[in-house]
């Protein structure tokens, strides 16, 4: 006998050991004896060998049901979601946790952030008790930056009034960061300058990868992310979807995807892109920046995927131009557009003092953020002299994949560290000039060998975005 004759008879031996012959004798044994034969032989089989089958009426009612036990899963999971969302702490609550972070905060002496450094004992008993209109308090604006001590900032604003109400910790805090003295130079008016000046930074793709300006935005008559109620979520994401759908220019056209009702394909294709927020960020959680997630959130983004807007992710919106290259003007000029589209259909956050307001302190005034992928593998053999370098021209270093990530083949994100005190153009320039001297000092520099480190490294921010290329 041979092979294939060994496994038919054993296939055979199988299927009658099973039963497996016997039942499907029976079923054609039966559709012999009908005496009309049915037109669906197989079906007439499938019913005879399993009696207990569903009738086709009885399969498309079990389709209905399973429907509409899904949208009430749906319907329960928001539920769920939303009493989470609203659950706060007791007074006796906030004060505790205030008390217990504060301590070990300061009995952390490798934490180096802002809020260490700003959060004395005096500025402490001034604010502890102190709440917002909107019942913020000081837990809410430091919960981040006491369960996170490795922050270079440590501190969020919970709404508006937070900035006032907690000027003393709030002040100190923006003022180091951003290199300024509020009390003597309040924030200038917008002025997007001419984005023609920006010349390509990389005619010959030697050193940049990618390339992207973006800014943050807050809506007039919203608070921010912590006491934002999920109907405020949702307000926020209907109020903008017209306005962006509606935006004419070709290369600002395209098209609008709600987190909560995206398909698991497309969300995973747009992060793996690294084109799409996503829940997680420990810093942001730890903020209560994720309540109600994924509800009222969504992603806009053109055909060619360099102009895209994050709906109630960190801020109410994040509005993002980017390409391959390092063509810096053209990127500016679409965000200038954009922006300035946008804004005539929708009132932003700002006041004279701070500029346009954010979340995180580190994003006021103009909250632009314009950045590279840049190889620099000879200059970056050093991350701490590189960020010493960097540092001269106002300029902040990054891993490959954003903050608190490493270099990957020498790839680092570096972009303009000052948001405050000076203008959108003078915003972009900081970045333009310091990335033009990087370049070179990259050229100049032989490999394994850096410039020699003097200061120590600027802290960083809590800006977490991932990168695009």
């Amino acid at each position: 006998m041979t092979s294939l004759e060994q496994k038919r008879e054993a296939f055979r031996k199988y299927l009658e050991s099973a039963g497996a012959i016997d039942c499907l004798s029976k079923a054609l044994i039966r559709l012999y004896q009908e005496q009309e034969k049915p037109d669906d032989a197989c079906k007439f089989i499938r019913q005879t060998m399993c009696e207990t089958c569903p009738t086709d009426e009885e399969v498309a009612n079990m389709i209905v049901e399973l429907a509409d036990a899904r949208q009430e899963i749906c319907c329960l999971k928001r539920e769920i979601v939303s009493y989470k969302g609203e659950l706060r702490r007791s007074a006796s609550e906030v004060a505790l946790a205030l008390e217990e972070g504060f301590k070990k905060l300061q009995e952390d002496e490798e934490c180096t952030s802002l809020l260490k450094k700003h959060l004395t004992q005096e500025v402490f008993d001034e604010l502890k008790e102190k709440k917002t209109a909107l019942k913020s308090t000081l837990l809410d604006c430091i919960q981040s930056g006491l369960e996170n001590h490795d922050s270079g900032v440590g501190i969020y604003a919970s709404d508006a009034e937070c900035y006032e109400l907690f000027a003393p910790l709030f002040n100190p805090i923006i003022d180091e960061y951003h290199g300024i003295n509020l009390a003597e130079a309040p924030h200038p008016a917008s002025d997007w300058g001419d984005a023609s000046t920006f010349e390509n930074l990389d005619p010959e793709n030697e050193f940049i990868i990618s390339t992207r300006v973006r800014c943050g935005r807050s809506i007039e008559g919203f608070p921010f992310n912590p006491r934002l109620k999920m109907a405020m979520y949702e307000e926020i994401m209907d109020r903008i979807k017209p306005v962006l759908t509606g935006l004419e220019e070709d290369d600002l056209k395209g098209e609008f995807h709600p987190l909560e009702t995206m398909s698991d394909e497309l969300k995973q294709q747009l992060i793996d892109d690294h084109y799409l927020f996503k829940e997680g960020d420990r810093f942001l959680q730890a903020a209560e920046a994720c309540r109600f997630w994924p509800i009222g959130r969504a992603i806009y983004y053109n055909e060619a995927k360099n102009f895209v807007v994050w709906v109630n992710e960190e801020d109410h919106l994040r509005i993002i131009s980017m390409e391959k290259g390092g063509d810096l003007g053209a990127i500016y000029q679409r965000l200038v557009r954009a922006v300035e589209a946008i804004g005539k259909d929708v009132a932003f956050s700002r006041n004279d003092q701070f500029g346009f307001l954010t979340f995180c302190p580190s994003n006021l005034g103009t909250t632009i953020r314009a950045s590279v992928h840049i190889k620099l593998p000879n200059l970056g053999s050093n991350r701490a002299k590189l960020e010493e370098e960097a540092g001269k021209f106002n300029l902040q270093v990054r891993g490959t994949r954003g903050e608190h990530t490493d270099s990957e083949g020498g790839v680092f994100d570096i972009s303009n560290k000052r948001r405050l005190g000076l203008t959108e153009f003078d915003a972009v320039s900081e970045m333009y000039n310091g990335i033009k001297q990087l370049i070179d000092l990259e050229k100049s520099t032989e490999p394994g060998e850096a410039p020699p480190a003097e200061d120590a490294a600027p802290a960083e921010g809590e800006d977490e975005e991932p990168p695009a290329e």
